[in-house]
């Protein structure tokens, strides 16, 4: 099933990088249904904090009619930054499940270790699943525009 739910995220992140956004995408999944899904939304909002993970927590928030996600599991196509790392630990998501490591900005392994801080109320279990499609996305991405 992680699969699948990778490739819905792909498919958000082709989204963006159609609208010229950095091609991030993710859906948020709660027994083995979609509630909620997003693509990265900075440029058109002109928003710095409308990453992908922000925008489909919101969502699920909304839908949901609650705060706590902890029968939840985010899957997205690039490792969590520090923001959203973050924002998934105070709404207590179950696990997420990533599909590239961003080691610029990333908050669960590359840069930091935010999802795994004894320090914090709440773990979040965490994979990286690598898959070549969300690297891919990204690397042509960039390249387009050196």
């Amino acid at each position: 099933m992680r699969e699948l739910f990778m490739k819905e995220a792909i498919k958000e992140a082709e989204k963006a990088y159609k609208l010229s956004e950095v091609p991030v995408g993710c859906v948020l999944v709660k027994d083995e249904e979609v509630i909620s899904r997003s693509h990265n939304r900075v440029e058109e909002l002109k928003d710095p904090t409308a990453h992908a993970e922000m925008l489909a927590l919101r969502e699920a928030f909304g839908k949901l009619g609650r705060k706590w996600l902890e029968d939840c599991t985010l899957y997205v196509t690039l490792e969590p930054c520090i923001m959203c790392s973050y924002a998934l630990v105070l709404a207590r998501v179950r696990e997420v499940v990533f599909g590239a490591l961003d080691e610029k900005h990333g908050g669960v392994m590359s840069l930091y270790n935010i999802l795994d801080d004894p320090r914090l109320n709440h773990r979040v279990r965490w994979v990286y699943l690598p898959t070549e499609e969300c690297s891919k996305l990204l690397k042509d991405f960039f390249r387009e525009r050196r």
